[in-house]
């Protein structure tokens, strides 16, 4: 009777965690603004750059494909950003990689009203000073948002502007 009971139990739970929808909880749905084909902008009015935000794997993961407007030292600097809310630590977390070898860990990251903030550790850079980097991504209005990039060396007590970004949806 035993080995009756384990297999039925096995599938009945199995079938109830597969009916629920994956990341169908409110929270997945916080960073849905970036959603959509974007010409970024520095605040000197020079395009920096496209950016297309998608959503992939039943709607668990943001994905973004950033391309610069400029080649530098003959490439065009381009990556990808991988967001999610992890509910286990009931955090927002970005893992950035790009085409320089660069690899970012924003997993320190919430939502505040029309806002998401992500930020790392305090973690050493090549030069030896530890850093903490924060991106606030600002929603100013359906077809705008603000990129605000900023790093401290101080362990969070003053801020420097690393990149200003306005993200304006392509028509």
């Amino acid at each position: 009777m035993k080995k009756v009971i384990i297999p039925i139990a096995f599938t009945l739970c199995s079938i109830y965690s597969f009916s629920q929808k994956p990341c169908s909880d409110p929270v997945y749905r916080q960073f849905d603004f970036w959603i959509g084909e974007w010409e970024a902008y520095a605040t000197n009015g020079q395009k920096a750059g496209d950016s297309r935000i998608e959503m992939i794997l039943d709607s668990c993961i943001i994905l973004e494909n950033w391309t610069s407007a400029t080649i530098n030292k003959g490439i065009r600097y381009a990556g990808k950003s991988y967001n999610t809310y992890n509910a286990t630590s009931k955090k927002w977390q970005q893992y950035w990689v790009d085409n320089a070898g660069g690899v970012t860990e924003y997993f320190d990251g919430h939502a505040e009203e029309n806002k998401m903030i992500l930020q790392t550790a305090s973690i050493k850079q090549k030069d030896g000073i530890n850093k903490i980097m924060k991106m606030t991504f600002t929603r100013l209005s359906p077809d705008k948002i603000r990129q605000h990039g900023e790093s401290s060396v101080d362990e969070g007590k003053t801020w420097k502007t690393d990149f200003d970004l306005e993200y304006r949806r392509k028509k």
